[in-house]
Parts: C-alpha cells; structure tokens; sequence
C-alpha cells in the first residue's frame, strides 16, 4: 500500500513535479483533497517560517501529518528579493507574467543577473518538525523563452542547464537539477529511514 503523504499546497504543477520525481511509492494528498480550503498565512519573514507555518496549520486544523514547502528566487543584485515575496512580487494575485515583468524591469540592463532558487520544506511528523533545503544557482534572463515550467521557470537560466531557462528544459531535465528535488530527495531519505525503522524485524 502507498503511503499517503499531505502536501500543503493546491498548485498541481508542484504536486506533478513532485509525484512524478518519487514515482509510486507515495500518494499525494493536496489541501483540496483533505478539505482543507482555507487561504493559510503566509506571514513568516523567512522560507523556514512559511513552510512551519502551513505544515503547522494542517497538522493542528486537520490532524494530519504534514510537509510543506516555500521557495524563493534570490537575486543577489537586488539585494535577495523577490526572496520570500517570491510567489506574488507584483502584487497579491501571483501572475506569472506581472511577477516576471517586474523582475526584468527591475534588472533593467544589469550586467550582475546572479541568482538562486531556494527551497525549504517543513515536516510535521508525529509531533516533530524537520526541515530540508534545496538550492539551484543560475542567473536572470533578459527576456523570457521556452513554454514549459511555470512560475518564473521562463526567465531563470540554471547554471547546470546548457544556457537554457528552466521552461526549455523537459519536466525530467528539470527535476534532475531543480532546488525543490534536492528538498525533495533529502525528504524522501528521511522518509525511508523512518520506514525502515519502523518495519518490523524477523
């Protein structure tokens, strides 16, 4: 039997990305799927905070173990931001395309385009809270190319990427490299450790 695992988000890109990287040993429960509807504050001032506070929430809301994840793009020439304001930069309702705008206007013609993905993931599990962190360095583009990925997958160029934006990357390329699998897989050998210690001996 799978092992259910809730996921504190309702964005089914992250939920895909995630599925398809541990494959079948998992089922991914999102917020929708425990009935969880709430808008969950996000009023930490770091990615560890955010990720606490919407673990925390399902966990004391809904009685269920929990992991979460926040991510944040950190452009070092703009002194870190759009940092933990990633997901709506331009504004409350977290457009893809004004929060990439923006981003390129605010670079203008910079030379210094350096930055990182970052992602921290919280778990809840039996009362005890892990985190894991992943981290993708690359550099903003002057302008957005490809047609897959989401977010601001257009205009970031990760370093291991052969010069192309994350959205010319496919989902697998993608995954091989990108900071929420690296959160990703230190979960997963977490979970497996707690799995193989909780299975019983012969």
């Amino acid at each position: 039997m799978k092992q259910q695992l809730v996921f504190a988000t309702n964005n089914p890109h992250k939920v895909a990305e995630i599925q398809q990287q541990l494959g079948d040993r998992y089922a991914f429960l999102s917020l929708q799927d425990i009935g969880c509807t709430a808008e969950i504050p996000e009023t930490g001032r770091t990615l560890e905070e955010n990720a606490r506070l919407k673990a925390r929430y399902v966990v004391d809301h809904h009685g269920r173990d929990c992991f979460s994840e926040d991510t944040g793009l950190e452009v070092y020439a703009l002194e870190g931001a759009p940092g933990v304001d990633t997901a709506h930069y331009a504004g409350p309702q977290r457009n893809a395309k004004e929060n990439n705008d923006k981003l390129l206007s605010a670079l203008g013609d910079r030379k210094d385009r350096l930055a990182c993905f970052r992602t921290v993931i919280c778990l809840v599990q039996n009362g005890q809270e892990y985190f894991f962190e992943g981290k993708c360095d690359g550099r903003i583009a002057t302008y957005p190319t490809g047609d897959g990925g989401f977010g601001y997958d257009p205009v970031f160029i990760p370093d291991e990427g052969n010069g192309r934006s994350f959205s010319q990357m496919s989902t697998e390329e993608k995954i091989a490299i990108s900071h929420r699998s690296r959160a990703m897989v230190q979960l997963e050998a977490h979970l497996k450790k707690q799995s193989d210690v909780a299975r019983p001996t012969a």
